[in-house]
C-alpha cells in the first residue's frame, strides 16, 4: 500500500512525456516504474504502458497586492439635470466664440468707421451728395459697431455671470464654466 502511495504522489513529479509502467502483483497492489526492468519477470506480460502528459506551462506570475485597496471607480459628475461636464463645457465655449467673433467683427467695423470719416474729411471739395452718402455710410459702420458692441457684452454677461449662476443653482461644478 505505501507502494501505491509513494507512487501517487510522484506520479506528478515525473518529467512530462516519459512513459510509465504499471503492474498488479499477486496481492493485488498496483505498482508503478518509468523503468521496465524494474518489472519483476513474473509481471512483465501484464505491464500497462503509459505515457505521462505534458507538463502543463506554468501559469504567468501575478503580483496579489493585498494591502492595496483598488480605488473605486468615480462616477461622471452631473448637475441635478444630469448633465455632465462636457455639456457645461461646450455652452462655455459657444458663448466664448460668440465673444471672439463679436469682438473681431466690432474692431473690424471700428476700422472701417475710421477709414469713413478720414474720407470724408478729405471730401471737403467734393459734390454734397458724396458726402451725403459718405455720411449714410459713416451712420450704417455706426449702427454696426453699437451690434457688434452689444453681442460682445451679452457674451461676456453670460460668460462672467449667467453660466456660472447657473451652473451653481443646478448645482454643477464652477470650474466647468470657467475659460482660460
Amino acid at each position: 500500500m505505501l507502494f501505491i502511495l509513494i507512487g501517487m504522489i510522484t506520479l506528478p513529479f515525473v518529467a512530462g512525456g516519459q512513459e510509465i509502467y504499471q503492474w498488479v502483483d499477486e496481492k493485488g497492489t498496483v505498482h508503478f516504474t518509468d523503468d521496465v526492468s524494474q518489472v519483476p519477470e513474473k509481471y512483465q506480460d501484464q505491464v500497462k504502458k503509459k505515457k505521462t502528459p505534458p507538463e502543463p506551462k506554468p501559469f504567468p506570475s501575478i503580483r496579489l497586492d493585498r494591502d492595496r485597496v483598488p480605488p473605486e471607480p468615480q462616477a461622471e459628475k452631473k448637475d441635478i439635470l444630469g448633465r455632465g461636464e462636457e455639456w457645461w463645457r461646450g455652452k462655455a465655449s459657444e458663448w466664448n466664440e460668440k465673444l471672439k467673433n463679436a469682438k473681431k467683427n466690432y474692431d473690424a467695423a471700428q476700422t472701417a468707421v475710421k477709414e469713413k470719416q478720414k474720407e470724408l474729411e478729405q471730401s471737403i471739395y467734393k459734390p454734397h451728395s458724396f458726402r451725403r452718402k459718405l455720411e449714410a455710410e459713416i451712420k450704417v459702420l455706426e449702427d454696426k459697431v453699437n451690434e457688434q458692441k452689444k453681442q460682445m457684452d451679452e457674451a461676456k454677461n453670460m460668460l462672467e455671470k449667467v453660466l456660472p449662476k447657473q451652473a451653481e443653482e443646478y448645482r454643477a461644478d464652477p470650474s466647468w464654466v470657467k475659460i482660460e
